[in-house]
């Protein structure tokens, strides 16, 4: 399974990935979620899961959210969820945060110009959450501005899962393949600060995601 994103203009890039090992296995249950002070707060069954089935369904459909991105250096990338126009790739989201699946984990892509990617474990750009997501592409949002946030797929229906990008730049060229479930709203300064990037060819790690937490709005 080759995870992707497809630059279709000239001089853009071929963004692969493909299926590998995890950092752990599905334990049976799903964890309980419970809210308090706006916070979603996870209180995992057992030890911390890398891997489900699917995920629980922790959003309020009729709610806004925000994901406070927060870096190994502290600082903080603020993005604001289209629940109401992708509920499904929203509550999906939300469910790892909860989880800690993103917690420690890189920008293992990061293209200056075009994208930068996150949400695998693995860091090489194989890695996953053992589940795929019903697309949601026509959900009224388009690739007109940075600071879009999207699912990575494996470039055929249904197969987007944990891994998102972060773009850049426009991108319309992308218009129509990837499902836009968010904004960056605060913190695209750090966004741009990624160090660049390419998994396949990189000696070092990419820039670590200390955790990401989710805050219910008015």
């Amino acid at each position: 399974m080759r995870w992707r994103i497809l630059g279709l203009a000239m001089g853009l890039a071929l963004l692969t990935a493909c299926a590998g090992p995890s950092r752990g296995t599905y334990l049976g249950e799903l964890a309980v979620i419970r809210t308090a002070d706006g916070e979603f707060v996870c209180a995992p069954t057992g030890n911390e899961p890398t891997r489900f089935d699917q995920p629980e369904e922790v959003i309020d459909p009729d709610k806004n959210y925000l994901a406070i991105i927060t870096m190994a250096d502290g600082q903080e990338i603020v993005i604001a969820l289209f629940t109401q126009d992708a509920p499904i790739t929203v509550n999906s989201f939300v469910f790892l945060a909860c989880q800690g699946f993103f917690d420690d984990i890189t920008f293992h892509r990061v293209i200056p110009g075009f994208v930068a990617q996150s949400g695998d474990p693995s860091a090489s750009g194989r890695g996953d959450a053992g589940y795929t997501l019903a697309d949601e592409y026509l959900n009224g949002h388009v690739f007109d501005r940075p600071g879009m946030v999207a699912m990575a797929n494996i470039g055929r229906p249904q197969s987007a899962g944990s891994q998102f990008f972060i773009t850049y730049n426009p991108i319309l060229e992308l218009n129509g393949a990837y499902t836009i479930f968010g904004e960056v709203v605060e913190g695209m300064a750090v966004v741009d600060a990624l160090t660049p990037r390419d998994p396949d060819t990189a000696l070092q790690p990419g820039d670590v995601i200390r955790s990401i937490r989710i805050m219910e709005i008015p």
